[in-house]
């Protein structure tokens, strides 16, 4: 019951991030700012990131519901809430703000962040770190989706 408990509450926070982090980039992916970027070759199309970001936040909840009953700790909390920061920030930063460069800071912090908990927690949560790894992945192709938007704009 207490699993549930944390997934249920983990599946709220991360879809509210996600919501949040829409919200805050206003209508970005379809602004004349964004569709006049010069965009890396295997950016994919828009439905793959909404696909994506689900697909990730349903992966993502379950590992931190494990993960909470092993591990919470203040370390655990401070690093949930540096993660969501960063995550619903970078739309804001990049989409709304149109800072490029301070959005690849972000976007780099949050995937060592995410590989830290990948890595970090590897021997508690042995093959249950499968669930983070589409996160880290994504994060690793938005890192260089950013970056050469970066570089060539």
């Amino acid at each position: 019951m207490k699993q549930l408990m944390w997934l249920v509450l983990f599946l709220i926070i991360n879809f509210a991030a996600l919501g949040i982090g829409s919200w805050l980039m206003n209508n970005g992916p379809s602004s004349g700012w964004y569709l006049t970027l010069n965009k890396a070759p295997w950016t994919p199309p828009g439905w793959v990131f909404g696909a994506a970001w689900t697909t990730i936040m349903i992966c993502f909840s379950i590992y931190l519901s494990y993960l909470a009953n092993i591990k919470q700790t203040n370390l655990f909390w401070t690093l949930f809430i540096i993660q969501f920061v960063l995550n619903v920030s970078w739309n804001f930063i990049f989409f709304n703000q149109h800072a490029i460069g301070i959005a690849l800071i972000v976007i780099i912090l949050l995937t060592v962040l995410v590989g830290y908990y990948l890595f970090s927690f590897l021997a508690d949560m042995k093959l249950k770190s499968l669930l983070i790894a589409p996160y880290f992945i994504w994060l690793l192709i938005a890192t260089s989706l950013n970056a050469y938007t970066y570089i060539k704009n």
